[in-house]
């Protein structure tokens, strides 16, 4: 059987990059070596050498996050190439990654969100206007930033202008969402258009934690991932059918994962990732892992239906 030259995207210029970078060494790690010749390519550095090599590479791992990595950028210039790659598309990528259009998108398919005010760097809100519409306590995030940056959890007036100016440093657009209280959960999707549902993970962050800000994603042992996650049968149901409904409404492929708030009974979904953290302990491979998906088998999985979605 021939090898596979397989570029393996990793870095970039993301407040996300040594996110990314990790998760590259880890995937170049569990890549089988006996199917594939892998290249490492820094889109920060390397575009000229990618865009050299285009005609001897078979297949692309993006393994990036953020903006130029993870909202259709590299996704494009890949197509240009006509280099396939695992994940969503240039529109998958970037619908998903603006959590506005998402937000609508979920509300126009009957998807609970959370209740929440859009704002741009030209406009101004009083911390009272804000709060009398959506009340205590708030979360502000940018709208193109993943792994949790630039979001605050804002509990009193005197947070609320700091909370504004922490997201505004990283999107000149920011989302100001009634923070929910419950129980955080996700869940993994592979497929193209036949959809396989991985088994769904609670996230605990430790209780110093206000929420699963960066800090508790990425330090070891700061957040209990518990997975299966210790739920209602008939809420495991429809935690599953919205993470197919959210991967299909917003185009993905591959992979997707989708994060949402069980509180009273009710599901509220969060956002949608379309390339999840591509370590062995992330959240994407632990469920894989649990459903008897080795990690270096769930990267031959995306290799494959990245492959078929051409």
């Amino acid at each position: 059987m021939n090898k596979l030259n397989i570029a393996l995207l990793s870095g970039g210029d993301s407040p996300e990059r040594d996110v990314s970078l990790n998760s590259g060494k880890q995937v170049l790690a569990a890549l089988d070596k006996k199917k594939y010749n892998v290249i490492g390519y820094d889109p920060a550095f390397d575009l000229n050498k990618l865009i050299a090599d285009a005609s001897d590479i078979d297949f692309a791992l993006i393994i990036m996050h953020g903006k130029l990595g993870e909202d259709g950028s590299v996704q494009g210039l890949l197509d240009l190439l006509k280099i396939p790659y695992q994940g969503a598309g240039i529109l998958g990528s970037a619908l998903a990654m603006n959590k506005i259009v998402s937000k609508q998108l979920y509300e126009h398919a009957g998807i609970l969100v959370p209740p929440y005010i859009l704002l741009n760097s030209l406009q101004k809100i009083s911390a009272e206007e804000c709060i009398g519409k959506l009340r205590l306590p708030l979360i502000i995030k940018p709208v193109s930033c993943g792994s949790s940056i630039g979001i605050s959890v804002v509990k009193n007036k005197v947070d609320f202008d700091k909370g504004l100016n922490n997201a505004f440093n990283y999107d000149n657009r920011i989302i100001i969402e009634k923070y929910i209280d419950g129980i955080e959960l996700t869940c993994g999707i592979l497929g193209n258009t036949d959809l396989q549902t991985l088994p769904i993970i609670q996230i605990a962050p430790d209780k110093k934690y206000t929420f699963f800000d960066y800090d508790a994603k990425y330090i070891p042992g700061a957040t209990n991932e518990i997975c299966p996650a210790p739920i209602d049968e008939n809420i495991a149901m429809q935690v599953s059918e919205l993470a197919k409904n959210a991967h299909r409404i917003l185009n993905c492929r591959g992979c997707s994962r989708t994060d949402m708030i069980l509180k009273d009974g009710l599901l509220f979904v969060l956002e949608t990732n379309t390339i999840p953290g591509m370590t062995p302990t992330s959240l994407l491979p632990l469920s894989a892992k649990v459903a008897g998906i080795k990690f270096g088998e769930l990267l031959d999985k995306l290799i494959e239906l990245g492959r078929k979605a051409v």
